[in-house]
């Protein structure tokens, strides 16, 4: 038994955990809210009946502010129950807004209006401030054309990740010739920083090599990586030849490896992507997809200013 490789698989994955944590944060809490919510309509006997409603907040407050501090006083528990009252379905709104947006548009009783600023605060990504500066100027009221039905509009924010890649992907050639996979993994993690902004912005390094096991065998994926930025695990495969169709199987495998043993239910579904040194365009618009994109290096001889 590898004594240290046990103890780094233990380190990694509570490092692995804080860079999670921190991005997946908001969304628990607005999941905690909601559920808390829908946790009080239940005990007031459903969305319907709310006899002894106000006194049953009051009491859980107490006991929760006790508990935990005023968080959870009975103003905010009222909010709770709105917010579930508003919103059947919580999954869309805790990968998309801040609770600190949610609450500004909950005062808001029209459904279509809601779902108006809702919709403004995805698409352009709107400050608490903004969205109350949208708020007092009735930006509502002052639409032209006004639809019967406004329905919340909802981006998963995955598939464009994959609009970031610039490809082929610049690396500075070194001493060292590149020979094997092995040889080109290790250039590319001498240059991590500069591959990162090839790639686009938000990517954290997990490791190279990383082991995922499925309980009867371990499997080794090339490269790892979280982007904080679109929630969602990248599984990068690396090739020093022309790219193949049957990459395309190989990397879909760890990238099904995972969703299932490493994603946790919040994060958005992992993406994949295959570099190589060449490829033929027929091959590489088979192994595309939303979730998987082939990309190819190019060595150059030139000093990357970091």
């Amino acid at each position: 038994m590898n004594y240290y490789d046990e103890v780094n698989s233990y380190v990694k994955k509570v490092e692995i955990g804080k860079a999670i944590r921190e991005t997946n944060a908001n969304m628990e809490l607005v999941e905690c809210y909601w559920n808390v919510g829908r946790l009080i309509v239940e005990a007031q006997g459903g969305k319907e009946k709310a006899k002894y409603g106000n006194e049953l907040i009051k009491t859980w407050a107490e006991k929760l502010t006790e508990e935990y501090g005023k968080g959870y006083n009975y103003t905010n528990l009222s909010r709770f129950r709105q917010f579930y009252l508003a919103f059947p379905i919580v999954a869309p709104l805790g990968q998309q807004l801040s609770w600190t947006i949610i609450r500004t548009i909950l005062p808001i009783k029209d459904e279509n209006k809601r779902n108006y600023y809702i919709n403004l605060c995805i698409a352009n990504d709107l400050s608490k401030r903004e969205l109350e500066k949208d708020i007092k100027s009735n930006s509502y009221e002052r639409l032209e054309y006004k639809p019967d039905k406004i329905d919340v509009v909802v981006s998963t924010k995955v598939p464009a990740i994959v609009n970031n890649f610039k490809n082929p992907i610049l690396l500075e050639l070194k001493d060292k010739e590149i020979k094997s996979e092995s040889d080109l993994e290790k250039l590319i993690y001498s240059q991590l920083s500069y591959v990162f902004l090839e790639l686009g912005s938000g990517f954290a390094w997990i490791g190279n090599q990383h082991k995922v096991s499925d309980g009867n065998k371990n499997y080794f994926i090339d490269m790892l990586l979280y982007n904080y930025k679109y929630n969602c695990f990248v599984v990068v495969e690396i090739k020093c030849r022309k790219l193949k169709k049957e990459d395309k199987g190989q990397v879909e495998f760890y990238m099904n490896l995972v969703d299932n043993y490493v994603k946790e239910p919040s994060n958005n579904p992992t993406i994949g992507i295959i570099i190589t040194k060449d490829q033929d365009k027929f091959v590489a618009n088979f192994v595309r997809s939303e979730k998987v994109v082939p990309l190819t290096y190019e060595l150059v001889k030139w000093v990357i200013v970091s």
